[in-house]
């Protein structure tokens, strides 16, 4: 079930085996594409998807960095949480938490710093006020 409470989007599946590699648990790269789709979710329900459309931009991902702290494992079902951390001029940056259900170990933990960028031009762009009041900004005292 997918939620959001308190400007933390929640996301709960269930790894698939063609997730996991040949050392037997979830390739770090999944993690990468997870974050990737968290995001969006988040995005679109909210708003910012079509707001940012509206406005003739898109978001791009500058950087990612990710903690693997544990492997998951085919069947596990895992929680992934994102939330929205600042806003910068062109940019903002968003965190997130991935932990499996059944005993709440963390899994990993990530950050992606997000471009707003013109979709006529491909060049970064100002995030109006339009986009950026839809989210809740997290301080790391109230991230999970």
């Amino acid at each position: 079930m997918d939620s959001t409470a308190n400007g933390i989007y929640r996301h709960e599946f269930t790894v698939l085996p063609a997730s996991v590699d040949e050392n037997g648990h979830v390739n770090n790269v999944e993690y990468v594409k997870w974050m990737q789709d968290v995001a969006v979710m988040h995005s679109d329900s909210v708003g910012c998807t079509a707001a940012t459309k509206e406005a003739g931009a898109t978001w791009v991902a500058r950087s990612h960095r990710i903690e693997y702290l544990r492997p998951a494992f085919a069947g596990d079902r895992v929680v992934a949480l994102t939330w929205v951390c600042n806003f910068r001029k062109v940019r903002s940056s968003r965190r997130y938490k991935f932990f499996r259900s059944i005993d709440d170990t963390v899994l990993a933990e990530g950050e992606t710093d997000w471009v707003f960028v013109d979709t006529k031009t491909g060049r970064p762009r100002s995030v109006p006020e339009s986009v950026s009041s839809l989210f809740e900004l997290i301080s790391e005292d109230r991230e999970p």
